[in-house]
């Protein structure tokens, strides 16, 4: 293809111009063509987000839930052991004291015992 006319400098700067117009119309009728496509993506993001979001709120409740009831049966276990241990050391004393007021009652027994050998003895030599 030829050109029989002569492109000067000022003709050929319109002419690119032209063309860039005529590019930015396009992209502007492109963009506006596309513009709902855009909104209903954009909806479709926002709704994404918001359900993971909701299901990332959901799993922090359900482990706070779950660290609350782990601490509670922790709680629990303890107080247990500490019930526990507090009633071995209650049957430790009792039976110590059970011991210790056997052991009394022995020794005075045996002092009632032997006082009386003592008493009967004088009896029998005075």
């Amino acid at each position: 293809m030829k050109f029989t006319r002569d492109n000067g400098l000022s003709e050929r700067r319109g002419t690119a111009a032209e063309a860039k117009a005529a590019l930015l119309q396009a992209y502007k009728a492109a963009k506006e063509a596309a513009e709902p496509m855009n909104e209903a993506r954009q909806a479709e993001r926002l709704a994404v987000a918001e359900a993971r979001e909701q299901r990332q709120a959901e799993r922090a409740r359900l482990k706070a839930e779950e660290k609350a009831r782990a601490q509670a049966e922790a709680e629990e276990r303890q107080a247990a052991i500490a019930a526990a241990a507090r009633a071995e050391v209650d049957a430790r004393e009792a039976a110590e004291k059970g011991r210790i007021s056997r052991v009394i009652d022995d020794e005075a027994a045996r002092k009632a015992e032997r006082d009386r050998r003592y008493a009967a003895r004088k009896a029998r030599q005075g």
